[in-house]
């Protein structure tokens, strides 16, 4: 079994109780199983004018592999409604696969970890809350010594215990 990390985000509709539906089909997925669910904080949007959004991460033991994980993250959020119109528009619903394990990969259609996670705090302060001391294969500097360095301007509590678990 592989631990890797999903980052949730979303600002059309009610994101946290997307957010719980989209957990909710994921765990039912063959051979993911949820470990932990952060917080939901409300985040800054980036991008084109648009809503505040709302993040959250949570942990999964898997199986599949890291593009199988992919394509049902993919799945969930068609499910959902995402569109991809706009790079970075709003959405309804954002999954992104922030690590597996301690894999690096750069493929056409996937990298792992994930590019932008160290610079953003919409992943790392969810993220820093589950799984603190997790080090990233590549700087080399643990979850929380990497929010540790950003500016956190404007991230707020949502809603703790986001996940009904």
């Amino acid at each position: 079994m592989a631990v890797i990390a999903v980052g949730l985000g979303g600002n059309l509709g009610n994101p946290a109780h997307t957010f719980n539906l989209a957990l909710d089909v994921l765990s039912q997925e063959p051979q993911w199983h949820l470990q932990k669910v952060s917080s939901f904080y409300k985040t800054p949007a980036f991008g084109p004018p648009q809503p505040d959004y709302l993040n959250a991460c949570a942990l999964f033991e898997v199986r599949p592999t890291p593009h199988m994980v992919l394509r049902a993250l993919q799945a969930v959020e068609n499910q959902f409604g995402r569109g991809r119109e706009i790079h970075w528009g709003p959405r309804t619903l954002d999954l992104d696969l922030l690590f597996y394990d301690q894999w690096v990969l750069n493929t056409a259609d996937l990298t792992l970890p994930h590019p932008f996670m160290a610079e953003r705090g919409s992943v790392l302060v969810p993220l820093a809350e589950i799984i603190p001391h997790w080090l990233h294969p590549q700087k080399q500097q643990t979850v929380l010594e990497l929010k540790n360095r950003l500016v956190l301007t404007g991230i707020e509590l949502f809603q703790t215990q986001g996940h009904r678990q």
